[in-house]
C-alpha cells in the first residue's frame, strides 16, 4: 500500500502515516458515486487508468467504503414484513426482495442486518453475536466509529482453524470496526465430553463471559440448517452419523449450536449436552434480539428459533417470509 510523505503532500498538513491509496480510492468514489462522472472521467482526474479506477470502485463496494441503499421498498416484501410483525409479534421484519441467485442471499441478509444495526447500536450496550456467512455479511455494512463503553461478547466457542467464520473472528471484527471491548470464549464450540464441558464452563474466564450473556442489551443471532452446505458441516463440527442420529431425533437446525426440533424446543442429544455457548434462557433476557437468517433450507429451523426465543427484529428472505406467514 502506497504510503505518503510529509514532502509529497506538503501545504495539506497531514501527518507522516497519511495513507494515500486510500485518499485515492475515496476520491474515486466520490467523483464517480457523489458527483455523478464517468469511469474514464475519473481515471483522467486522477490520473489513473480505467482498469485501475475499476478495481478501486469494486473494493470501495466490497469493504463498504461505498454503501449502496435502495430507499424505497418492494410493497410486497413490505406487506410480507407487516404480516411478520402480527403473527410473531415482532418490533419489526425486514424482508429482502428473492434474489436470482440464492447463493447470494447470506451476504443480501448480511447487509440488511447491517443497516438495520446503524440506528440501534449505542454507547454503553453489551452486545451478544452468534456467527455464520450471514452475519460475517453484515460487517462491512456497519459504519465504522468509536462507541464509549461499547462491549462486544461472542455467545458460543470458537473454531480450531481460523476462518471468517469463526465466532471469535467475527466478534473481533465486529468490535474492532466500533471500538468496543471484546470478550471471546477461549474454548471448543463442543468440548470432547459432558465432564470437560462443564469444567471449562466453570472456569474463572469463561464464567465472566457468561455472565456478560446474561446482560445483554442487544443480541444479534443467525440459524444453521442440517443440509451438507450448513457451515458445521462444511468446517466438519458434526459428522455424518451426528446429523443422522439429530434428524432422527426431530432436530431442524442449530440456534448457536445448540440443535432445536420444529417446536423451538431444545434437543435431548449428546451433541447439546457437550456444547459451550448462551442458552436460550440467556438469549430470552436480552433487551432486544435480532434474528437475521434466511435461504428456503432454513424455513423450519427459522419458524423454531422465532418460537425459542421471540426476537424483537426478524431479518429474511422473500421466499422465507412468505412459508412463515402462510
Amino acid at each position: 500500500m502506497l504510503r505518503g510523505t510529509i514532502e509529497e503532500t506538503a501545504g495539506y498538513g497531514v501527518a507522516e502515516d497519511y495513507d494515500l491509496e486510500q485518499d485515492i480510492r475515496t476520491r474515486a468514489a466520490w467523483l464517480y458515486y457523489m458527483e455523478g462522472l464517468t469511469q474514464d472521467a475519473v481515471a483522467q482526474i486522477l490520473g489513473l487508468t480505467r482498469a485501475r479506477v475499476l478495481r478501486m470502485l469494486a473494493a470501495c463496494r466490497e469493504d463498504g467504503t461505498v454503501q449502496i441503499r435502495v430507499t424505497t421498498q418492494m410493497s410486497h416484501c413490505t406487506e410480507l414484513g407487516r404480516r411478520l410483525e402480527q403473527r410473531f409479534g415482532l418490533e419489526r421484519a425486514v424482508v429482502i426482495p428473492q434474489p436470482q441467485d440464492d447463493e447470494k442471499i447470506p451476504a443480501l441478509i448480511g447487509a440488511a442486518t447491517g443497516a438495520l444495526l446503524q440506528d440501534m447500536l449505542e454507547d454503553g450496550m453489551t452486545v451478544g453475536l452468534g456467527w455464520g456467512r450471514t452475519l460475517s455479511s453484515s460487517l462491512p455494512h456497519i459504519q465504522q466509529r468509536r462507541f464509549e463503553k461499547m462491549t462486544v461478547v461472542s455467545l458460543l466457542g470458537g473454531l480450531t482453524r481460523a476462518a471468517l467464520f469463526n465466532p471469535s473472528e467475527f466478534a473481533w471484527r465486529f468490535a474492532d470496526r466500533l471500538g468496543a471491548e471484546c470478550f471471546m470464549m477461549a474454548a471448543p464450540v463442543y468440548a470432547p465430553d459432558t465432564r470437560t464441558r462443564e469444567a471449562l464452563v466453570n472456569h474463572s474466564g469463561l464464567e465472566d463471559i457468561f455472565r456478560h450473556a446474561q446482560k445483554l442489551d442487544l443480541a444479534i443471532v443467525s440459524v444453521g440448517d442440517l443440509s451438507p452446505n450448513s457451515t458445521l458441516s462444511r468446517y466438519d463440527l458434526i459428522g455424518r452419523e451426528d446429523v443422522g442420529s439429530l434428524v432422527r431425533g426431530g432436530a431442524v437446525g442449530d440456534l448457536l449450536c445448540r440443535f432445536i426440533d420444529a417446536k423451538g424446543k431444545v434437543l435431548d442429544h449428546p451433541l447439546n449436552d457437550r456444547v459451550i455457548s448462551a442458552t436460550p434462557a440467556m438469549l430470552r433476557s436480552a433487551r432486544k434480539i435480532i434474528l437475521s437468517s434466511g435461504g428456503w433450507e432454513k424455513a423450519d429451523v427459522i419458524r423454531a428459533a422465532l418460537l425459542l426465543i421471540e426476537p424483537q427484529c426478524l431479518v429474511t428472505d422473500e421466499h422465507i417470509a412468505e412459508v412463515l406467514v402462510n
